[in-house]
């Protein structure tokens, strides 16, 4: 560890936001700067802990303690090289991860958790000023063929795995650009598009093709994916869940991704015309779902002037402290609230919509009524509806983040046949590889909807079982294990 003491000298830190009224004009990153000085502080308050929970509570396995240590030393390149030993992408999940690691640091039974997702994404942004990071393509190529379906966080860290051992790795993409849900799913507030675009241009220095508009088992025929030896679908859990209540049909109530989409493409350069334009301009808005997704639906209304923003939530209001059944070092369900709730929303827990109702097609109120929510002895939710507690709102968009299903069936996986488990996913056994030979899955079409750590997590272990396959031994990295040596 660095500095002994560091965990009760300092307390824990981190840079703020920058003002509401400032950055409600643009779509930069809300956070304001945060000195080389501060971090290095920051990165003393780890302690020298006997088992390092942080590392098991990170499903990449991250070896937290020793660049935090490296970092207190101003090593920073080491540092850099002990980080993405197990992350291809830092500046990602520096920036976008829900933490999970910090919720398990042994500090936190006493205090308040080291700032590890601030310190990774400093490290990472550290070694770009400094140039460390740079194209390095394997010197061999073994003359084996990889498809990568989908380019979210998966499918890159996927692909950059395959590549690293010398494979030569084709990205199909449906949509106009690369990045899937880090392209179009996040906004620009929480990433901005040049930091994906950055590392993009990286792995294609490296030798990874990517390939747009290809929608595999559409405008793409099934039967092309036997010109590889292997196939990896990184295709997402992209199948939104819908609220199927009276008035459903009315214009002006459309999924949070759709939403979302437009206004990435619209900071993107992109010039949206006709029916299907969706704008919160001077309406009232109401997000129906309280997760990560509803929170940058209040974000992105917020910047485009919405008369009022409303968020709802099924489950009841969260606490504030970690609750009894959920122990430390698991990730708690807690009360959060986001740079966006800052930025002005009203939030409610415990409303479950009844119905729309609307005037010319469009919606223009819908009907609520609170619920208390029990869990039977089989653990299933059951909601009972309170009397008396209906109530009626204004609303002229309707955004629905309440979660996605799994990934769409239509197309290629009923195409190929594939076998699915019982929540809807594609089913690979105890690892990666699906019921057909030679075509595995990972990220969200695997697990299903779940944090952008763990696609990358999924992607690494899929292009380890993959190289497996393809090469008869292993010698791709699992978790944990670390990088994989440049081939020479």
């Amino acid at each position: 560890m660095g500095k002994v003491t560091g965990f009760l000298e300092f307390e824990r830190e981190l840079p703020g936001y920058r003002p509401v009224e400032e950055r409600l004009e643009d779509y930069r990153e809300v956070s304001g700067p945060f000195s080389s000085e501060r971090v290095v502080q920051q990165a003393a308050r780890c302690m020298d802990c006997g088992i390092p929970f942080c590392q098991s509570g990170c499903p990449l396995a991250n070896i937290i303690p020793d660049w935090n240590d490296l970092v207190y030393h101003n090593r920073w390149r080491e540092a850099y090289e002990r980080l993405r030993a197990t992350n291809n992408f830092p500046e990602f999940t520096g920036r976008i991860c829900p933490a999970p690691c910090e919720s398990a640091c042994v500090l936190s039974l006493v205090d308040d958790p080291v700032t590890i997702e601030r310190i990774e994404q400093e490290i990472i942004e550290h070694a770009f000023r400094e140039g460390w990071v740079k194209p390095e393509p394997p010197a061999i190529r073994t003359g084996k063929k990889v498809a990568v379906v989908g380019s979210g966080p998966a499918g890159l860290a996927c692909a950059d795995q395959l590549n690293r051992a010398g494979h030569e790795v084709t990205v199909l993409e449906r949509d106009d650009r690369i990045g899937g849900l880090l392209r179009y799913g996040i906004p620009d507030f929480k990433l901005e598009k040049q930091i994906l675009d950055r590392r993009l241009h990286i792995m294609e220095a490296e030798g990874v093709r990517f390939v747009t508009g290809v929608h595999v088992g559409h405008n793409y025929d099934i039967g092309k994916l036997k010109r590889f030896d292997a196939t990896v679908l990184c295709v997402g859990a992209t199948a939104p869940r819908d609220l199927a209540v009276p008035g459903r049909s009315l214009d002006g109530i459309h999924f949070a991704f759709d939403y979302l989409r437009q206004q990435n493409k619209r900071v993107s350069g992109d010039v949206l015309n006709g029916a299907f334009r969706i704008h919160a301009w001077g309406k009232n808005v109401i997000v129906i779902g309280g997760g990560d997704t509803g929170s940058d639906c209040v974000g992105t209304a917020n910047r485009q002037r919405a008369a009022s923003v409303t968020q709802f939530e099924l489950l009841p209001m969260p606490p504030d402290e970690r609750p009894d059944h959920q122990p430390w070092p698991f990730y708690p369900m807690v009360l959060r609230t986001s740079s966006s709730h800052e930025e002005g929303a009203r939030r409610y827990w415990s409303i479950m919509t009844k119905r729309f109702e609307g005037a010319n097609g469009k919606v223009k109120r819908l009907m609520t009524v609170e619920v208390r929510v029990d869990r039977g002895t089989d653990g299933r939710m059951h909601l009972t509806e309170r009397p008396g507690s209906e109530r009626e709102w204004e609303a002229d968009l309707v955004l629905l983040a309440i979660g996605y299903a799994g990934p769409e069936q239509e197309g290629m996986v009923a195409d190929l046949g594939l076998k699915l488990n019982h929540r809807g996913n594609v089913d690979t056994g105890r690892g990666y590889q699906t019921s057909l030979s030679g075509i595995f899955a990972a990220g969200d079409a695997r697990r299903g909807q779940s944090l952008i750590v763990w696609a990358i997590s999924e992607g690494r272990e899929a292009a380890s079982d993959a190289d497996a396959y393809l090469t008869g031994f292993v010698s791709l990295p699992t978790k944990g294990d670390g990088d994989l040596p440049r081939v020479t």
